[in-house]
């Protein structure tokens, strides 16, 4: 039988008389109560489920046995035959005794033994009992737990078949409000009717009917003991029976909860606040995004915690280069969620600026970084536009309560947070405010990375633009067209593509990539983009030139490193003269469409210091195609390097099509969505005349 589940059956009940019968406890597991009885010898005759989990003892083991033999420590014969003459005498007996367990331990049980005569009209004893561990394990859960459970005494009774009380405790008494005496002889409908007590003696009913307890029946009513007051009780029916298996009646046990009851409400509520802490982890700075960022945390807070999340921003730290003194206190709104169809929420929309009045409890949100309740009071100071009075109406009249909470990260306000809640709805407590400031305040750190992130970003990709260009020069004998491709709005890297005029109708064609990214990768980039251009006018020959730049990026620190392509075209030989340096080998596409790549030495990486580089001539027909791609372009965490390899030979075959349509196909082919890190492409095809020679 499932002791967890309100209202559970053990089954129909069983032909023969039933000897091992079901738990008798209020909740099993939080103080299950043993049930066994004992005939005029001693013997045991009835065994309960709860009885074997706390005492080890099968019913087959121990039924028919002597209790004494069994149950009793030898030093505790004597008390034990005592207090079997005074039940079998009529004396009902309650105390804390000592029992063997199967394993021959004893256990401390607070028992209550009563006198529960065979049918042949021999006396017997029917005996509750209850662990002392337990009793106290419970108190000291409830005790760890803040009073998830307040301890409630424990009422017990005895009914008999007609449902009326042959026996009381005096707990039950306190708690009905009528005492033990004056239950005596009468139902439940006479003593407490306003618990709805035709209910529970169905629940009774149907124990003795179906014989087999009814754990953790809840019912909620007054009492003579507190008729001003709502309590709520656990209800648990036994049915008691002779040895013959007859139904002598049913054994209450009963515990007021009311208590308990809103201990597990407070402890839900809390479970609910650390499951939504948990859950904000997850869904607030999923990117670097700071207006995305904003608007998970007003995604998170509405409507779990609020009806309404305004997130602002203080101009003044989103353009800190720009700020001035006549920007000083003035917030844009960065996110805002308002479900209410009611709200004016063209008054509310991302992106408007307002200022924040001197003196008025934003300002002081912002000077002191502290959390504060707004009241009506606080409306007009906080919203000033005379044409805003839909708005300040709307506030007024339908908002019950609302928080201003300042983003403070690392030790700087960057803005501020409101909150509201409908007059509809209960108020911010305690517990809300304390969950939503740390919402807020988890938030902020997520903002001001993303802050940072945008300013670096922005200033990498200024450095960017100021040392590439996406516009390559005309040259002597070819055509050429180059792309470059972050790795995302979000980031930026070291590589990049040139081209460079050289004498004597020459042109220098160049692709590399630093290694990592942001503002220090493109820092790098630019260094050797500089180095490049430099060392090409004194007409550096290419392994030269890797001679060089190798030694640069050393000099930059042991953890710098680069690839590098370099190669000199000659329209006067028709071919070009490359080095590599560890860069992924140029593809060479002939007249004929074949692709292949060239597989000249390699080169070591920039910065290695190993300084082994190796020049390679490449003849360059009419009607062919060289490609220079970083390795953005072939790798992939879903494929790997040759199938990347494959895949661009493949884009690039058919050279004789416009050159911005084969790389355009060529980046479409080959660049996963979303892209995992920076390509550039560099294409360069021959330029001939009608009648021959090259076109200058």
């Amino acid at each position: 039988m499932d002791t967890h589940q309100a209202h559970q059956w053990a089954g129909e009940a069983p032909e023969q008389p039933q000897r091992a019968v079901g738990y008798a406890g209020v909740l099993r597991e939080l103080l299950p109560i043993a049930l066994w009885r004992e005939d005029a010898d001693g013997r045991v005759v009835e065994w309960s489920l709860a009885a074997q989990d706390l005492l080890g003892h099968l019913p087959e083991e121990i039924i028919g046995r002597s209790a004494a033999t069994v149950l009793v420590p030898e030093g505790n014969r004597e008390l034990a035959d005592e207090l079997t003459r005074r039940v079998h005498a009529g004396e009902t007996v309650i105390g804390t005794l000592s029992v063997r367990h199967r394993s021959g331990q004893p256990v401390t049980m607070e028992m209550w033994i009563v006198p529960a005569p065979a049918p042949d009209g021999r006396p017997g004893a029917l005996l509750v009992a209850v662990e002392t561990s337990e009793v106290m394990h419970m108190r000291d859960s409830l005790a760890a737990l803040e009073s998830l459970f307040t301890q409630s005494p424990i009422g017990l009774a005895t009914l008999g078949t007609d449902l009326r009380f042959l026996r009381v405790n005096e707990a039950l008494a306190r708690m009905n409000g009528v005492s033990a005496a004056d239950h005596l002889g009468k139902r439940l409908s006479e003593v407490a009717p306003g618990i709805n007590a035709t209910a529970l003696e169905a629940m009774m009913r149907q124990a003795i009917d179906r014989a087999t307890p009814v754990i953790d029946t809840r019912r909620t009513g007054r009492t003579p003991a507190d008729p001003g007051r709502d309590h709520t009780w656990s209800c648990s029916y036994a049915p008691l029976r002779d040895t013959s298996g007859r139904i002598l009646g049913v054994i209450a046990s009963i515990i007021d909860i009311t208590e308990g009851q809103q201990a597990l409400v407070e402890a839900e509520r809390a479970r609910q606040r650390l499951a939504l802490l948990a859950e904000a982890g997850t869904r607030i700075g999923t990117t670097l995004d700071l207006h995305q960022t904003a608007r998970e945390i007003a995604d998170v807070l509405v409507p779990r915690l609020a009806d309404s999340a305004d997130v602002q921003m203080l101009e003044e730290i989103l353009a800190p280069d720009e700020a001035g003194t006549a920007r000083h206190g003035l917030v844009r709104r960065l996110a805002a969620t308002f479900p209410d169809p009611s709200a004016p929420t063209a008054k509310l929309a991302p992106g408007m600026t307002f200022q924040v009045p001197l003196g008025s409890v934003y300002d002081r949100v912002i000077e002191q970084g502290r959390p504060m309740n707004l009241t009506y009071a606080d409306i007009p100071a906080l919203i000033t536009d005379p044409r805003a009075e839909n708005l300040r109406t709307y506030l007024s009249t339908r908002i019950g309560s609302a928080r201003l909470i300042p983003l403070v990260a690392r030790g700087t306000v960057l803005g501020a947070v409101v909150v509201t809640r409908l007059l509809s709805r209960e108020p911010f407590g305690e517990q809300d405010c304390l969950l939503i400031d740390e919402l807020v305040s988890r938030a902020a750190l997520n903002m001001d990375n993303a802050r940072m992130y945008t300013g670096q970003r922005e200033a990498a990709l200024t450095l960017q633009r100021s040392l590439t260009h996406n516009t390559l020069p005309k040259v002597p004998g070819l055509a050429l067209t180059g792309r470059y491709v972050p790795a995302s709005e979000h980031d930026v890297g070291g590589d990049w593509y040139d081209a460079i005029s050289l004498p004597g109708n020459r042109t220098a064609l160049v692709i590399g990539d630093v290694m990592g990214h942001g503002i220090h990768a493109a820092a790098v980039m630019g260094q050797l983009r500089t180095a490049v251009r430099t060392l090409a006018g004194h007409d550096v020959p290419p392994v030269h030139m890797l001679h060089s730049l190798d030694a640069i990026v050393a000099d930059l620190g042991e953890d710098e490193m680069a690839t590098c392509v370099y190669a000199v075209h000659d329209p006067a030989t028709g071919g070009c003269d490359l080095a590599r340096a560890g860069h992924p080998p140029p593809a060479l596409v002939t007249p004929d469409g074949t692709v292949r790549f060239l597989d000249g030495p390699p080169g070591t990486p920039l910065g290695t210091g190993a300084d082994s580089f190796h020049s390679e001539h490449v003849p360059l027909p009419a009607g062919s195609l060289l490609a220079l791609y970083t390795d953005g372009l072939i790798e992939s965490r879903h494929r790997d390097l040759d199938e990347g390899m494959r895949q661009l030979a493949r884009a690039l075959a058919g050279p004789d099509r416009p050159l911005d349509a084969i790389c355009e196909a060529t980046l479409t082919h080959l660049t996963p969505s979303p892209a995992q890190d920076d390509v550039a492409l560099l294409l360069a095809r021959p330029l001939f005349q009608p009648g021959g020679g090259y076109v200058s």
